[in-house]
């Protein structure tokens, strides 16, 4: 019997974001909405999802005039992605 995907995870946006987070320290909104090609929009409600069961955090400050939104992968999110891996990987065999 095969171990259920995170269903938050398998989203397809929420899925990259954390892709790209699990690979470097922290990430700018703005580099991950041209990396994912996502709406910014929709990419904000992804974030705030991740956020809130406490796969990333969110740092949102002014640097200068302009507001920035800095995302980083926690502990709890880089064993959430583990997991969704190792499961994904039990479904193909691998």
């Amino acid at each position: 019997m095969f171990k259920e995907l995170d269903p938050l995870l398998h989203s397809q946006l929420r899925l990259a974001i954390m892709s790209l987070l699990i690979s470097v320290e922290e990430a700018d909104f703005v580099f991950i909405r041209e990396k994912t090609n996502a709406s910014a929009g929709n990419l904000s409600v992804q974030i705030d999802k991740l956020s809130e069961a406490g796969y990333i955090n969110v740092n949102k400050f002014i640097d200068g005039k302009r507001p920035r939104t800095m995302c980083k992968i926690t502990k709890k999110g880089i064993e959430a992605f583990d997991s969704y891996v190792k499961v994904l990987r039990e479904y193909i065999g691998k």
